[in-house]
């Protein structure tokens, strides 16, 4: 096959007209600016926030290709919501540093808690969802994901005063639902039982209520599971139906000890 026929074979199959890879690296320019804007003091907000209202309208650009979509009207409504995300990211930012031993400073945790990006990451995206706003969101924690390991879905609802510990691993899906003062540790999946498209419009990811503690590569898998506040999820447990309040639930591990033969 010769050089012409291999380029028109190559373009025959290039089949989605809205693929723009510029996109996906605009994206992540746009959340390292918002994300320096609100938390390094070298970093002028004034200034900044003029230039990312610039980079926001060639997102607007690059995402929305439906024109009836009112795209463009989105940077105030998300502009005015940035002080409210700020406060509770401060507040991510406390719960970590009162609940963490390991913690020297709340200067570490904004600077070295991959928990503490990927929540920052996600709730500036989510506000992006909300608005209904195409693609964006999601590019912005899945550029979070490759940097921490932490799998934030844009659309799940999370409360103040979240604690992520360790990080790598996380996943929280979509519809998944964590009100206040939740911690949890590496590995923990907060999934849907089992995955089917005609279930996009439904509630798939579980229920968190305030204060649990799910540790290490715990699974909690449904719609319906409602974890009741104040509990303790114990390491690698796996959870598919609602749990009360005030219990701690945990895997038992089985013990065999092995008997050394003699050989003679």
């Amino acid at each position: 096959m010769d050089k012409e026929s291999i380029i028109k074979k190559i373009i025959q199959h290039k089949k989605q007209p809205n693929l723009r890879y510029r996109l996906k690296h605009n994206v992540e320019n746009f959340t390292d600016r918002l994300f320096f804007m609100l938390f390094d003091i070298e970093t002028p907000v004034e200034e900044n926030l003029d230039i990312l209202e610039s980079e926001f309208d060639e997102l607007v650009r690059l995402a929305c290709w439906q024109l009836e979509t009112p795209c463009k009207k989105v940077w105030n409504n998300y502009m005015a919501k940035i002080p409210t995300i700020l406060e509770k990211l401060n507040l991510d930012a406390e719960a970590i540093v009162n609940c963490d031993p390991a913690s020297l400073s709340i200067e570490e945790v904004y600077m070295a808690y991959p928990g503490f990006y990927a929540i920052a990451i996600y709730r500036l995206a989510h506000e992006l969802y909300e608005e209904g706003f195409p693609m964006v969101p999601r590019l912005m924690t899945e550029y979070a994901h490759r940097q921490t390991g932490v799998d934030i879905n844009p659309g799940a609802k999370i409360g103040d005063s979240f604690f992520i510990d360790h990080a790598t691993g996380v996943v929280i899906g979509e519809t998944a639902i964590i009100k206040n003062n939740v911690k949890i540790y590496q590995g923990v999946t907060l999934g849907g039982l089992y995955v089917a498209k005609n279930l996009q419009n439904t509630k798939r990811h579980p229920t968190i209520e305030n204060n649990v503690t799910i540790y290490a590569n715990a699974t909690i898998l449904g719609g319906k599971t409602v974890i009741g506040e104040n509990s303790i999820i114990g390491g690698n447990a796996w959870i598919t139906s609602s749990i009360p309040p005030n219990s701690t639930v945990y895997h038992k591990p089985e013990i065999k000890i092995k008997t050394i033969t003699n050989g003679s």
